[in-house]
C-alpha cells in the first residue's frame, strides 16, 4: 500500500510540472508573436518640448552706471620730519598711529640745550657789538671835535701870520717874526690834516662796528630759529600715521617721524577705460561735474558717501591705459586714506533701449525670441552696456512687446518648441526672507566675531551689534559675517 501511495504522489508531481512548463512555453510564444507583429509596423518619434523662462521686451530710457574700483587718499598729507638732531624730551599726548591733533599743537620737543647755548652766545656777541658801535660813534664825535679845534687853531695862526706880514710891510715888524708866524700856520694846517685822518679812521671803525652789529643780529636771529626748530608743531588738524619715534629716542635732522593726514579732505582716485572716458566727455571735451557714489564694503553693512567728480590725471604713465579720475568726498564719516572702495558714476541717459538679463545674450549678440506655436527664433541686437547681471541693448523696433528667453542653454536654439514660464504668472518658488531669527549660540558667535574685528570702524561695529541683538536679523548681514568667519 505504501508503494502505491508513493507512486501516485510522484505521478501527480510529474503531471503538475509538465503543466507549468507548458503554460510558460505558451506565454513566451505569445510574447514573441506580439513582438514580431510590432516589428512589422512603422514607428513615429514625438517632438521634445523644453521649458524656458521668458521676459517681455520693453523699450525705455536707461541711465547706465559706470562701476570702477579705487583708493581713498587725502588731498593734504604732510611728512613730519625732525627739524633738528638730538634727544626727544617730550611727546604730545596722542602722538601715535591714529592720534588726532589740532592745528598748531606741539607734537614733540627735542633737547634744546645746545641751541639755547648758541642763542645765549649770539645774544652776548650782539651786546658786545652794540658796545663797540657806541664806542666807535663816540670816537667819531671826539675826532670831529678835534678837527674843529685844529681848524680853529689853524685859522688863528693864519691871522697871526697876516698880522706879522702887515707889520713887516709898514716897517714895524721883522722878517724873522713873519717866518715864525708862517711856520706856526703851516704846523696848524698839518695838525688839521692829521685830525681829519683820525676822523676818517674813526668813521671807518664806526662803519665796521655797524656791520659787525648787523652780523650779530643775523646770528641771533639764526640762533632763535634753530632754538624754535627744537619744537615740532602741526601745520593743520589731522590724524597721525607711520609714527616711528619714542620719547627719549635719538633722531637725526630731517628724519621722518610721522605722517600727518587731513582726514576731512579725502578724495577717491579710480581708473576707467578710454572707451568709458569718451562716453563721459561733454561736447567741448571737458568732464562733467557728475555726482559719484562711493561704497566701502563693511561686512554687509556698506558705508556709502556722496562725492563729486573734480579732475583727471595730466598724463598716462608708461605701462598703463585708460584715464585716472579723481572725485572729492563730500562726506568722510567712516572712510580712511587707503580704503579700497567701489565707485559708481552715472553716465548720460540712453533712449529707446532694452534692459535684459545678461544670460539672455550669447557671444554673437543674439537673443531667442518666442515666436508662433511657442517656437524660438533668433534676433540680432546691439550690446551697449553691461550692468552687473543685466545688459543694455538696442533692439529692432519689431521686437517691441515680444518675449525673449531669459537664460540660454545648449539645448535651446532656433526652431525649438518650448513651454514658456513667465515670472509673476507661473508658480514660483517662495521668496527668500529678508530677516531670520537666530538661536542664542549662533547669535553669540556672530556678536563675538564682530566685537573682536579691529578692521571695522567704531560706528559701523556699533550698528552691526545693534542689529545682531534684534529678534529678526537681516539675512544679508548674517550671510556676510559667516562667510568671513569661514562657515
Amino acid at each position: 500500500m505504501r508503494f502505491f501511495r508513493r507512486a501516485l504522489a510522484g505521478l501527480f508531481l510529474i503531471s503538475l510540472t509538465l503543466g507549468l512548463l507548458a503554460l510558460a512555453g505558451n506565454s513566451i510564444y505569445g510574447a514573441l508573436q506580439e513582438r514580431w507583429a510590432q516589428d512589422g509596423q512603422p514607428s513615429f518619434a514625438r517632438e521634445r518640448v523644453f521649458s524656458a523662462e521668458v521676459t517681455p521686451v520693453t523699450f525705455q530710457t536707461a541711465t547706465p552706471t559706470l562701476t570702477a574700483f579705487g583708493d581713498v587718499r587725502s588731498r593734504r598729507t604732510l611728512e613730519l620730519r625732525a627739524p633738528a638732531a638730538g634727544t626727544v624730551l617730550t611727546l604730545a599726548d596722542g602722538f601715535e598711529d591714529g592720534g588726532e591733533v589740532e592745528a598748531g599743537a606741539l607734537l614733540l620737543r627735542i633737547d634744546p640745550a645746545e641751541a639755547q647755548s648758541a642763542r645765549d652766545l649770539a645774544a652776548t656777541d650782539l651786546r658786545e657789538a652794540e658796545n663797540s658801535l657806541a664806542e666807535a660813534e663816540a670816537a667819531v664825535q671826539l675826532a670831529r671835535e678835534d678837527v674843529a679845534a685844529a681848524q680853529a687853531q689853524a685859522a688863528l695862526r693864519d691871522r697871526a701870520m697876516t698880522r706879522q706880514q702887515d707889520l713887516l710891510e709898514r716897517g714895524v715888524g721883522s722878517a724873522a717874526s713873519v717866518e715864525t708866524a708862517e711856520l706856526a700856520a703851516a704846523s696848524a694846517h698839518q695838525a688839521v690834516l692829521s685830525r681829519r685822518q683820525a676822523l676818517a679812521q674813526a668813521e671807518a671803525q664806526s662803519d665796521q662796528a655797524g656791520t659787525m652789529l648787523d652780523r650779530r643780529r643775523i646770528a641771533l636771529a639764526e640762533a632763535d630759529r634753530m632754538l624754535a626748530k627744537t619744537e615740532l608743531r602741526a601745520e593743520f588738524a589731522g590724524v597721525l600715521a607711520d609714527v616711528s619715534v619714542v620719547q627719549g629716542g635719538l633722531v637725526n635732522r630731517n628724519e621722518r617721524v610721522a605722517t600727518l593726514i587731513d582726514a576731512h579732505a579725502l578724495e577717491v582716485s579710480f581708473r576707467i577705460s578710454t572707451e568709458q572716458y569718451a562716453r563721459l566727455l561733454r561736447e567741448d571735451g571737458s568732464l562733467p561735474d557728475a555726482d559719484v557714489t562711493v561704497v566701502l564694503d563693511a561686512m554687509g553693512l556698506d558705508i556709502v558717501a556722496p562725492a563729486r567728480l573734480t579732475r583727471e590725471s595730466g598724463e598716462v604713465r608708461e605701462g598703463q591705459s585708460g584715464r585716472l579720475l579723481y572725485a572729492e568726498l563730500l562726506e568722510t564719516r567712516g572712510f580712511r586714506a587707503g580704503d579700497f572702495v567701489t565707485v559708481r558714476l552715472q553716465e548720460p541717459a540712453l533712449n529707446n533701449v532694452v534692459i535684459l538679463p545678461a544670460t539672455a545674450l550669447d557671444a554673437q549678440d543674439t537673443v531667442l525670441v518666442l515666436g508662433t506655436e511657442n517656437r524660438l527664433e533668433e534676433a540680432q541686437v546691439t550690446l551697449l552696456r553691461r550692468q552687473g547681471d543685466d545688459v543694455i541693448v538696442r533692439a529692432p523696433p519689431e521686437l517691441d512687446g515680444a518675449e525673449v528667453v531669459v537664460s540660454r542653454s545648449p539645448s535651446l536654439g532656433a526652431g525649438i518648441r518650448v513651454t514658456p514660464l513667465r515670472p509673476g504668472v507661473d508658480d514660483q518658488a517662495e521668496a527668500t526672507p529678508d530677516t531670520i531669527p537666530l538661536d542664542p549660540d549662533r547669535r553669540a558667535r556672530l556678536i563675538a566675531y564682530v566685537e573682536t574685528n579691529s578692521v571695522l570702524p567704531e560706528d559701523v561695529r556699533d550698528r552691526m551689534l545693534l542689529q545682531l541683538q534684534q529678534d529678526e536679523v537681516p539675512l544679508r548681514i548674517v550671510t556676510r559675517i559667516e562667510s568671513r568667519m569661514g562657515g
